[in-house]
């Protein structure tokens, strides 16, 4: 993520973590289960059915890598990536001390970077993925509607949230949060990066949260003498931890697993998992803040 940038963090993190888990049911397997790798009757995969079985993960971790190179990503927004200000917001809205340092007019430009998004790199590595499994046109283009169909809430639930986070910033609802929480001083760090694992529990993603979340971060983290990267950061780190418990997650898992009507167990279940590992996150940050990183002067 440093030296290339986080679009292939989760998918190496997802592909060693495959790999060892093949690793260790090929010489363990839990007492009263048989695994494949056990299984004197379970039939063999040549080697061609492995590799058609990895090609997906391969198509799609070379394609986001490279859609991830500035070099690509410059290219392809020479194509098409169109800066759209927005009628009515562009620069209407000042921000005042104590919440920057000089009056400061806030831009409201969105930028249509639909070819260079990773998403765009996803949507072509399944094309290709069902191309060189030899999947008719038709069948591809079916199973998409249906899989826009299955996820349609959780897709509502992405726009709705990042649309409140635009809301909560060109409002000043940020400003005003960031300025209540810097009363909490030298604790902000901790409570800080709650905030980020409450974000994603209420938006769903990291993205959204930082939307959400991220210019308050900064706005408090400058009023109590805090790195505002580091608190940055932490909106993102701690944000992972809610990721068990957000409504889209829980809601694209009961439709995956065909567990419709038990999202409330669920989120029950893994409450105060994703509870517990955030106020660990926040420990360290805390720790980060008051020992590794030297504190500012607040505002």
């Amino acid at each position: 993520s440093n030296y290339h940038g986080p679009w292939l963090v989760d998918i190496i993190a997802s592909v060693v973590s495959m790999g060892a888990l093949a690793l260790l049911l090929k010489y363990w397997q839990p007492p009263g289960h048989v695994t494949a790798a056990h299984d004197a009757s379970a039939p063999k995969l040549s080697r061609a059915a492995v590799w058609r079985a990895w090609l997906p993960w391969i198509i799609l971790s070379l394609l986001v890598f490279a859609w991830g190179t500035p070099q690509v990503k410059g290219w392809l927004n020479t194509i098409s990536a169109p800066q759209i200000r927005i009628p009515g917001l562009h620069e209407l809205i000042l921000r005042t001390p104590p919440v920057v340092a000089v009056p400061k007019a806030e831009g409201a430009v969105f930028l249509f970077n639909w070819i260079s998004a990773s998403g765009t790199a996803i949507l072509i590595a399944g094309l290709l993925s069902g191309f060189l499994l030899g999947l008719p046109a038709r069948h591809i283009g079916k199973r998409y509607v249906e899989t826009v169909g299955r996820i349609a809430p959780s897709l509502l639930t992405i726009a709705a949230m990042l649309a409140l986070g635009y809301v909560t910033r060109y409002s000043g609802t940020d400003a005003i949060l960031g300025l209540a929480f810097a009363h909490t001083v030298s604790l902000y760090p901790f409570f800080g990066t709650l905030l980020g694992w409450l974000g994603v529990a209420l938006t769903g993603s990291d993205t959204s949260s930082n939307v959400l979340f991220g210019g308050l971060q900064v706005i408090t983290a400058q009023q109590v003498g805090v790195d505002p990267t580091l608190m940055a950061a932490a909106n993102s780190s701690g944000g992972v931890m809610g990721k068990m418990i957000d409504a889209q997650s829980i809601v694209v898992a009961g439709t995956a697993t065909q567990t419709q009507g038990q999202e409330g167990t669920i989120l029950r279940r893994v409450f105060w998992h994703s509870l517990a590992l955030a106020s660990l996150v926040g420990l360290l940050v805390l720790v980060q803040a008051n020992i590794f990183v030297p504190p500012s002067p607040p505002r």
